[in-house]
């Protein structure tokens, strides 16, 4: 316990918070903040975390460099008179686009409802302002709306949002990735301010306002993670700890302090002099908030970039990674940790483990599996590092003050963040003390097979005894493993001598069918929810089918609402076809490099565009002939058996694979 007790001692949490506050100060708009990805404010950021490091005595300084799209956003201010003639001002906030006026310039603006296809009908638009009224968690993102005004020769959008982010105030302005093209321009605006705005609109529903703005996208430029060491006697092993330090606003809850968390566990350690056995490696990301052009996983960019092509060498070297989002936040009574299932088991024993620590949480930690794609976590696993985050996104905070200018220290609470300092110093003490990595892939077999659908497998003709027999076998040795791991670093914690040369050896083995695991079995949906790779057309077929029976039963809206559910079909009710169009090719016909760590991850798409048109024209009509939509969506039922099909003969493939080399580890352990 001696080390532990130094560490708890030595921890400086009030430093971290000063350090927290201080990178608020970094803005690219002065009166709002932004921090965002190739920004001189992100890079002067990085050089203060640069000092800071050095200062604190962490070894092998350094600026990684990695090549994103950046973003300057300097100003947006709106004006406009009111019904007694006086001039207003509004401060809006933006999105990852381009839009530069030559000081203020005069549009028309007008109020477009919630910015579908159909709110366009009757309407021009062209060389306007448009303003919509929009909920991104419970609707549709911004990228929508934002290229359908596009589309019809908008000027710009501007965004109020109506509930599901900012909900803490009427002033609250919102900003979030835009997973869009930068010469869609797109900016948000308080409700507030729209309500007072609106009363002001005449009988067309429009208005003449002001516009001086300054926000620019700038293709491929240079930004830098920040990274610092704590050498380790096995230097050929690693451990990472991470955060972002890009942000909206001020950031100072998502993510200054996790930074300054990050930073202030490695001062501690630094303080009492702590070697590691492993060689620990902090790194502060940039550009996680976004960093990529008109992609739909345009945010986790620095991360993607840092362990794919500045690190691709980490894999089978770092056999943890500990990222850090939110940590100065509370989310009720009980505490989380997110990690690769692979890692939950040894997380589970580890908080068992622990001494008393600071009472921020009366309910204690739970560990839960898998991650997901929030944070930057996700790209750090894909490429092969095991991975967890604190939990961040299951408390009210996402929905009240999240990306908004209400992320201040006013909701500060310094209990949990000394929690989350003394939590995540202590386990990764524990991981640093592990002879061999402690990854149990027992879970991953299990989720897989209770992800299988039996009758719709057998229906669909695919192998699903031969995949469910494998999985079971799979499931069973890897059991067998993690014992064996229990017992050799058991020993070794008792001062055991051993070949830590072949256990080496039959670690570079089980982190390789961890790279197996993430390359075969992750998939994504089309909502960015993590999935295994038959999952996607198993849903599709529940759907399917059950559109097909409601128009045989002549249930129209349930069909509706059935195919509402099949891939990204959702926009096809809302957005023209162009609009669905093209967030569904920049899916499939982009380079891998613009897509990062979601490309590949969605396999197949239905598009059903046409058929849905067709069936609402029909449904508003009263029309009930539906022959021809029966037998296109039979013609759909086959197709996505045939990949329900392919999709478990690949999972037999992948499983027969990772058991061969699980066995290689068992005999190397």
């Amino acid at each position: 316990m001696a080390w532990k007790e130094q560490y708890m001692e030595a921890l400086d949490v009030a430093a971290s918070c000063r350090l927290a506050k201080e990178m608020e100060e970094y803005r690219s708009n002065p009166k709002l903040g932004y921090r965002p990805a190739g920004s001189r404010a992100e890079f002067e950021t990085g050089e203060r975390l640069k000092r800071e490091m050095e200062a604190m005595g962490l070894s092998n300084v350094r600026k990684d460099e990695i090549l994103v799209d950046g973003w300057e956003f300097e100003k947006a201010e709106l004006t406009y008179k009111d019904r007694a003639g006086k001039t207003c001002r509004v401060i809006l906030g933006a999105y990852q686009t381009d839009f530069v006026t030559n000081d203020e310039e005069s549009f028309d603006l007008v109020f477009l409802g919630k910015g579908t296809a159909r709110d366009y009908e009757g309407k021009e638009v062209r060389g306007k302002l448009v303003v919509v009224e929009i909920n991104q968690r419970n609707e549709w993102w911004i990228n929508f709306p934002v290229y359908q005004a596009y589309e019809k020769g908008a000027k710009a959008l501007i965004a109020v949002q109506t509930g599901g982010y900012g909900q803490i105030d009427k002033q609250a302005l919102n900003a979030q990735d835009i997973a869009g093209p930068a010469e869609a321009p797109a900016f948000s605006m308080s409700q507030e301010d729209w309500e007072r705005i609106r009363e002001c609109l005449d009988e067309k529903g429009e208005i003449r306002v002001g516009l001086d703005a300054r926000s620019v996208v700038m293709k491929d430029v240079p930004t830098y993670n920040i990274v610092g060491e704590i050498p380790g006697k096995r230097p050929e092993r690693m451990i990472l700890l991470s955060a972002h330090y890009d942000s909206y606003f001020s950031g100072f809850q998502d993510d200054n302090t996790a930074i300054a968390m990050m930073l202030g566990i490695a001062r501690a350690f630094l303080k009492i002099g702590y070697q590691p056995e492993n060689t620990w490696v902090f790194c502060a990301m940039a550009a996680e908030e976004w960093g990529k052009c008109d992609t739909k996983y345009d945010w986790s960019t620095g991360a993607y970039q840092e362990i794919f092509k500045v690190h691709p060498d980490w894999a089978g070297k770092v056999i943890g990674n500990f990222n850090f989002e939110l940590p100065a936040l509370s989310n009720g009574n009980l505490d989380g940790i997110r990690s690769t299932y692979e890692y939950r088991d040894f997380l589970e024993e580890c908080v068992k483990k622990l001494p008393a620590l600071t009472p921020a949480y009366l309910e204690g930690v739970r560990v839960s599996a898998p991650i997901e794609t929030w944070s930057d976590d996700f790209s750090v696993a894909i490429g092969g590092i095991p991975s967890m985050v604190n939990e961040f996104s299951a408390g009210p905070f996402m929905e009240t003050h999240y990306h908004s200018q209400f992320d201040s220290d006013e909701f500060y609470d310094e209990a949990v963040y000394r929690f989350h300092h003394e939590l995540y110093g202590l386990l990764l003490l524990e991981l640093d003390s592990q002879a061999v990595v402690p990854l149990n892939f027992a879970e991953v077999f299990e989720e897989a097979a209770k992800s299988l659908d039996v009758i719709y497998c057998q229906k669909a003709g695919a192998r699903v005894t031969t995949l469910l027999e494998l999985l079971e076998k799979a499931q069973e040795l890897s059991d067998e493993i993690y014992d064996r791991i229990w017992d050799v670093n058991e020993a070794y914690l008792a001062g055991e001598k051993m070949d830590l040369e072949k256990i080496r050896e039959a670690e570079k083995k089980l982190l390789s069918v961890f790279k197996m695991e993430q390359d075969r079995f992750v998939r994504l949906n089309w909502s960015d929810e993590v999935l295994f790779p038959e999952e996607a057309a198993q849903n599709n077929l529940y759907y399917i089918r059950k559109a097909i029976r409601s128009l045989k039963r002549k249930n129209p809206e349930t069909a509706l609402e059935a195919l509402y559910e099949i891939d990204n079909n959702a926009y096809a009710f809302q957005f023209s076809r162009s609009v669905y169009q093209h967030f569904t090719d920049y899916v499939f016909h982009q380079e891998a490099e613009r897509l990062q760590w979601g490309a590949g991850r969605i396999v197949h798409h239905e598009n059903l565009y046409d058929l849905v048109e067709g069936l609402l024209k029909k449904y508003r009509t009263g029309r009930t002939d539906v022959r021809d939509e029966i037998l296109r969506l039979e013609a759909v039922e086959k197709r996505q058996q045939s990949y329900l099909k392919e999709d478990v003969d690949y999972m037999i493939k992948s499983t027969e694979k990772m058991l061969l080399t699980l066995q290689e580890a068992k005999q190397l352990l």
